[in-house]
C-alpha cells in the first residue's frame, strides 16, 4: 500500500501531519507539491477522493486568490482547477492519500481515519 502526502515543508500543519504519520509507522511518499505540482488528472482525482469542489480545496487567504478574483462565483470548476495547477500555493495542505481515500491534515489527526 502506497501512502502519499502532498506536503509543504514550510507549513507547520504539514510538518505535524508528516510527523504523526511517521510516529504511526507510516513512511509516506512525500510530494512537495509546490515543486512538483499535480497533474490535472491527479488534482481531479484528489478532489473526488475528498468529496470536495475545487473552491473548497483552495486557500482563500493567499494573496493570489484575491489577485485572480477567484471568489467570483461565475468561475467554473475547470477554471478553478486550472488556477490551482498554475498556482499550487492555492491548494490546501497537507493532503494524505491512502487506501483509495484522501484526507486533509487539518487537524493532523484527521488523516489517521484513512490509514
Amino acid at each position: 500500500m502506497t501512502i502519499k502526502i502532498y506536503h509543504n515543508p514550510r507549513c507547520s500543519k504539514s510538518r505535524q501531519t508528516l510527523q504523526l504519520l511517521e510516529e504511526n509507522g507510516v513512511q509516506p511518499e512525500i510530494i512537495e507539491y509546490l515543486k512538483n505540482s499535480p497533474s490535472k488528472d491527479e488534482l481531479i482525482s484528489v478532489l473526488n477522493s475528498l468529496g470536495l469542489s475545487p473552491r473548497d480545496l483552495m486557500r482563500k487567504g493567499e494573496s493570489i486568490y484575491k489577485e485572480l478574483n477567484l471568489k467570483n462565483n461565475e468561475l467554473s470548476d475547470e477554471q478553478l482547477v486550472n488556477a490551482m495547477l498554475e498556482n499550487p500555493i492555492l491548494i490546501e495542505r497537507p493532503i494524505v492519500l491512502a487506501n483509495g481515500k484522501a484526507a486533509i491534515g487539518r487537524p493532523p489527526e484527521s488523516v489517521l481515519d484513512i490509514l
